[in-house]
């Protein structure tokens, strides 16, 4: 008998019956099992690498195209080069949140490194490559991530007019299209003529496209039908009549590089943004301002929390009142209406004698 010690623990084997071998033999035998010992249990550790390269086979196809492409830039750039060799058994909230700690990123991104790494250890005990049992990184805490460091830019009404000015086609099209309804860029990119119900005057929502791949929604919400206003149709009408791919199956907006194949990129409609808010004299404006630009005109019309949220198609509505923000203008008239209810019985004056 020989006691070996793999991973801290002391074990029995027996290699055989003294008389039927000798001290050499048996010496041997010990040093030969305890080799095959050692390569098992070298064999049942699972690293961090291993569950990454078998959750993106299983896992990550299933997300949508913008998750894959973010996630898998995380996991190269930043999980796999600190974690890759890391044994998935042994990940702890500690160093774990000390790494998150340390990277130079937003809060905000580090929430969603934290997330991707709570996806792996979770898909690692489905796939029995761990025990199952508390997942050590919904002990890690984040600092922020619900928070976005930039604050977020809306346009006032005179804002957008100058912005349009200085807009050829079919950009102009586009923001206005865009802020009129709150759409995210990706689904503007993918929106086509058969999602346009001219009889009904209504337009779906259904697709997102990022990187020129086509896709669902971000959510369920968000896939949705909405009137569209006459004045808006009417401009969409013009851009039909002017474009060379008018047909359902074209895109709304088609890049003349891609000869209609594709829609405008990101990029290209970024650019054309850039230089017209140079010319009048806006500053850098991201294509997410016009999202939170229909969030704050629908405050500033004094709409309901409850169905801006809607109109957002948003799921949470603390998500809605995250967006944009109440102009000045609006917060002195509502202080004014306020004034005007509260002073309506007479004026209070100095007098305070009974």
């Amino acid at each position: 008998m020989f006691y070996p010690v793999i991973d801290g623990k002391r074990t029995t084997k027996t290699v055989g019956l003294l008389r039927e071998l000798t001290q050499q033999q048996a010496d041997s035998k010990a040093a030969e099992m305890q080799r095959n010992l050692k390569l098992q249990a070298a064999r049942e550790i699972i690293s961090v690498g291993k569950v990454v390269e078998q959750y993106r086979r299983e896992k990550l196809r299933e997300l949508r195209h913008s998750t894959q492409r973010v996630s898998l830039l995380w996991l190269k750039k930043h999980v796999l080069p600190r974690w890759g060799e890391h044994p998935i058994t042994e990940l702890d909230p500690r160093p774990v949140q000390l790494w998150l700690e340390s990277l130079a990123l937003a809060p905000k991104t580090r929430g969603h490194l934290k997330g991707l790494m709570h996806s792996l250890v979770k898909y690692a005990m489905w796939s029995k490559m761990m025990p199952l049992g508390v997942n050590p990184i919904s002990l890690v805490t984040v600092k922020g991530s619900s928070k976005n460091v930039k604050e977020s830019r809306s346009l006032t009404e005179e804002e957008f007019h100058q912005l349009v000015r200085h807009l050829r086609e079919p950009f102009r099209t586009m923001v206005q299209l865009q802020l009129c309804h709150g759409l995210r860029v990706s689904e503007l990119l993918a929106l086509k003529w058969k999602d346009v119900d001219w009889l009904n005057s209504r337009i779906t929502i259904s697709h997102g496209i990022v990187n020129q791949q086509l896709d669902e929604v971000k959510t369920q919400r968000s896939n949705q039908t909405r009137t569209l206003d006459p004045r808006l149709l009417s401009i969409l009408s013009a851009w039909k009549q002017s474009t060379e791919f008018g047909t359902a199956e074209d895109w709304l907006f088609p890049s003349p590089v891609k000869i209609g194949r594709l829609p405008y990129s990101y990029t290209g409609y970024w650019r054309a943004l850039q230089s017209a808010t140079a010319k009048a004299g806006l500053g850098r404006l991201g294509t997410h301002s016009f999202r939170h630009s229909y969030r704050s005109w629908l405050g500033s019309e004094g709409f309901t929390p409850e169905l801006q949220k809607d109109l957002m198609r948003h799921t949470d509505i603390r998500t809605t009142m995250g967006y944009g923000k109440v102009f000045s203008t609006a917060m002195e008239e509502a202080n004014s209406k306020i004034a005007e209810k509260a002073l309506a019985y007479g004026v209070l004056t100095s007098d305070t004698s009974h």
